[in-house]
């Protein structure tokens, strides 16, 4: 009992060190002070986690109930601010890192299932032949079952040159086929480019990671340098859920030559700052479209009002998702992180991003007689996620009212399609984040069209006058 106790007393003191770590030194000086208030919750605290290790029904793990107590307080405060176990804390770097040791395909957990949405090209998944919708039952033989998927990511990553064996049954096949797959390191490549017409460039943009910005410059030197002199540019945000706030600023840097890019305010007064653009050597003064659409979010937003508020692009596409918050991410001790939300985006011009999102200069909407499954729905925004904050910090706490319709459009929307509708959607938007450009695709996309449509006309208004 006394070694139970002293278990309990070490995982008890490790809480109110996270608790001090969140809130700072002014919290410490406060329970120095005396803060009665507080102690009383932390014994309060205390006294549970006793009762329901000694009393209840079956035993307990201190340490994972500890664990739940603290992501339980941390997702009361907002959608955005949780414990990173070590894994998640590991993967979140990787991500924005930009490259990782690993085999090259995307998945997912279909049915408690592990399941694959789609190789990446040119990677050793896709070299040997692995497919979307491979369901992957072991992995170096251990079967994926009852698996997180955490680590099954975590299994099939690994150094370059070192190989796993993967096990997979597949629609069509009898027997499960076996690949024997050597890692390399695989990139994941945040910018591609094409040329849509002579003289209009398309540049996609899936999410801010380490290398982005030099990804963009590299990809706006081939336009700019090409047979044709640009005339114009499609930037192309859609489906970008954001990641790091540093390179937004950079890539809004790039076209704006003076102002304000964004603001963000905190309560304390470090993490209140003004970040500005810089005049750069090379001019690019073509007209720019820029697309968005319910799935932009966050750094993709910063740069989108940038450009909408400064006129330096004509935003196209439907409301972006409204995550206007600043998170950081403070490492722990035992290779825990926790992130949490410290600040507010603000547009050039003063508005707030969150819980509104980016509305465009000129709604377009995914063509449904083209788009077919993929035809934009109602989206789960940040406004319908429980505890958002609000854009007014005097309203913080209070969450927005919510209209029985859009809630159910999009309830009913999701339990209207197949599992086959689902996996086909989830593939295609994959292989469109990860997968190559493919001119046809974009022909058939009646957003990026008529973006097009507005920047020829742009240039044929020009000549017009001069």
């Amino acid at each position: 009992m006394v070694q139970k106790n002293g278990r309990l007393t070490l995982l008890l003191a490790i809480v109110i060190s996270v608790l001090i770590g969140i809130m700072g030194s002014g919290f410490y000086r406060d329970i120095c002070a005396g803060d009665r208030e507080t102690y009383k919750g932390l014994k309060i605290f205390s006294d549970v986690i006793d009762l329901i290790e000694k009393n209840y029904v079956d035993e307990v793990d201190s340490k994972e109930l500890i664990h739940k107590a603290i992501q339980g307080m941390m997702n009361g405060l907002d959608p955005h601010s949780q414990l990173l176990p070590p894994e998640a804390y590991e993967e979140l770097q990787i991500d924005t890192h930009g490259e990782f040791g690993g085999i090259g395909i995307v998945i997912t957990m279909q049915k408690n299932m592990l399941t694959v949405i789609s190789p990446i090209e040119g990677t050793p998944a896709y070299e040997a032949g692995v497919k979307a919708g491979d369901i992957i039952i072991k992995v170096d033989g251990d079967p994926t079952k009852d698996m997180m998927l955490w680590e099954a990511v975590k299994k099939m990553r690994g150094p370059k040159g070192e190989a796993v064996i993967i096990t997979v049954i597949r629609e069509g096949e009898e027997d499960p086929l076996e690949f024997t797959l050597v890692r390399d390191i695989i990139p994941i490549e945040s910018v591609r480019y094409i040329v849509l017409q002579p003289g209009y460039g398309y540049v996609r943009v899936s999410n801010f990671q380490d290398n982005t910005t030099q990804d963009l410059k590299a990809a706006l030197r081939a336009l700019e340098s090409g047979a044709d002199p640009l005339k114009g540019l499609v930037l192309d945000l859609r489906d970008n859920p954001g990641g790091l706030l540093n390179q937004a600023i950079d890539i809004s840097d790039l076209f704006l030559d003076k102002g304000d890019i964004v603001s963000i305010k905190g309560r304390q007064t470090r993490h209140t700052k003004i970040f500005t653009a810089h005049t750069d050597r090379q001019k690019r003064d073509y007209p720019i479209v820029t697309l968005i659409n319910g799935g932009s979010a966050s750094a993709s937003e910063i740069v989108a009002g940038a450009l909408q508020d400064h006129k330096r692009a004509v935003i196209l596409g439907t409301t972006s998702f409204g995550k206007g918050s600043v998170q950081t991410v403070e490492p722990l001790r035992d290779g825990y992180g926790l992130k949490y939300t410290i600040a507010r985006y603000y547009t050039p011009s003063g508005r707030s991003i969150q819980a509104q999102g980016i509305i465009p200069d000129i709604e377009v909407k995914a063509d449904t007689a083209l788009a077919g499954k993929n035809a934009e729905i109602r989206r789960l925004k940040e406004r319908d996620l429980k505890n958002h904050l609000e854009a007014d910090p005097s309203s913080s706490g209070k969450q927005q009212e919510q209209t029985p319709s859009e809630t159910e459009d999009f309830i009913i929307e999701e339990e209207d399609k197949s599992d086959a509708d689902k996996r086909e959607e989830l593939k295609e938007q994959t292989e469109s984040r990860y997968g190559p450009l493919k001119l046809e695709n974009l022909q058939d996309d009646n957003q990026v069209m008529r973006a097009l449509e507005i920047l020829r006309g742009y240039d044929i208004f020009t000549e017009t006058r001069s």
